[in-house]
């Protein structure tokens, strides 16, 4: 009488499980992120340069005017017109949603101002911890 060997089958079996155990955390597709924190050195405003503002209360500031932000893509719009090489300032408080803020950055590349920047405080400078 002729018996299956099953030797070799549960070899393979044990192959494909350590197979499978190796390649499982790898599937996840989390990517764990820890972000550099820097301390950048102040640059001089460039002379024309825009600043936009988003104070905490919700507001949007303007070259010292508030816009209505109905409004805000065709006031960005007429300036990208009047000085295509402008540079756009960005000066969000920190407790304004990311969202918002890229928002805002999204409607000034809309309207054709492309040079855009973010005004932080200097880490030597900070407000105080809590």
């Amino acid at each position: 009488m002729s018996d299956i060997n099953m030797t070799p089958l549960i070899d393979v079996m044990l192959v494909l499980l350590v197979i499978l155990l190796l390649t499982a955390p790898l599937l996840g597709g989390r990517i764990a992120l820890r972000l550099p924190r820097v301390a950048a050195t102040p640059q001089a405003a460039a002379p024309g340069a825009l600043v936009l503002e988003l104070p905490r209360d919700g507001r949007i500031v303007l070259d010292g005017r508030d816009v209505p932000r109905q409004q805000l893509r065709q006031r960005l719009h007429a300036l990208a017109a009047a000085r295509p090489q402008a540079e756009l300032r960005i000066r969000a408080d920190a407790a304004v949603p990311y969202g918002e803020v890229a928002r805002v950055m999204a409607a000034a590349q809309a309207s054709g101002l492309t040079r855009l920047g973010l005004v932080t405080q200097p880490a030597a400078a900070s407000a105080p911890a809590r």
